[in-house]
């Protein structure tokens, strides 16, 4: 049965493999099935890390990437795009080429820029080909405080980032606050220029590793399924939440978030 005859959205995933599991493109395709969504997932990159470190990241060929992508697309019908790790200004290229071929379907980006670690994953050359042809075309984009900070360096608030990032041509921006100081986190959804709400969360004891993924496919997800962008913030950030509630430490590293912690239940 298609997913249109069964009622399951397809979301097209971009993102690199992350051999622990906790980020990348697992991480999103759990997500997206938890929401009741199905993933289709496009590998962008080849990663070589643990719980731990980065220690290597290979981009995938962009003529390859964009392969994938339109041998799905001329065969289902995708409801949402979620764009995570890219890899490669090329990547970056082709993707905004097919994107424009469907400008009716929401696009959610996560612009993954650093590690955990602190190891860069994505270059000023990147960063640059991902605002100037990737925000035009995005509905949504979900950089944590610091990702913010590196891509509007000229603001001198986050408020001011997240106008910054607007320029560019999204049409929503969430900021994250786990990366700050503050006893809770707050995260910040803008429009128009000026912010359309906000939402305070418990910092939780851990660091995690795919929170940001997570967060960013599910709102992918709630959208596919036709949900108001900001209804699909305040859902998708109730998930996450209870994904690090219930995380685990199967490594020597950060935590894990337990995406499928509902079945257990």
């Amino acid at each position: 049965m298609a997913a249109e005859e069964n009622g399951t959205p397809v979301v097209m995933l971009f993102s690199g493999s992350d051999p622990t599991g906790g980020a990348g493109i697992l991480a999103d395709s759990e997500a997206v099935a938890s929401m009741g969504c199905h993933p289709a997932p496009v590998i962008t990159a080849l990663t070589v890390q643990d719980t731990t470190n980065v220690f290597s990241c290979h981009p995938v060929d962009s003529a390859l990437v964009v392969e994938q992508a339109r041998a799905v697309l001329e065969d289902m019908p995708v409801s949402a795009f979620k764009l995570g790790m890219l890899g490669s200004v090329e990547n970056v290229e082709v993707i905004h080429t097919l994107l424009r071929d469907y400008p009716d379907i929401p696009v959610v980006l996560d612009p993954v820029l650093i590690a955990g670690d602190g190891a860069p994953l994505a270059d000023e050359s990147l960063q640059q080909a991902m605002t100037t042809l990737l925000f035009p075309v995005t509905t949504l984009v979900t950089p944590n405080s610091h990702e913010a900070r590196i891509l509007a360096p000229e603001a001198d608030c986050l408020d001011a980032c997240a106008q910054e990032l607007e320029g560019y041509g999204c049409e929503f921006v969430l900021i994250t606050g786990t990366h700050e100081s503050t006893p809770m986190v707050e995260n910040t959804l803008y429009t128009n220029k000026r912010k359309l709400d906000s939402w305070q969360w418990q910092r939780l004891e851990h660091d995690y590793h795919g929170s940001g993924c997570t967060l960013a496919a599910s709102i992918a997800a709630l959208l596919a399924h036709g949900n108001e962008p900001c209804s699909a913030v305040q859902e998708a950030q109730e998930y996450t939440w209870r994904t690090l509630l219930n995380g685990w430490r199967p490594g020597m590293g950060q935590y894990l978030p337990n995406r499928f912690y509902w079945v257990e239940r």
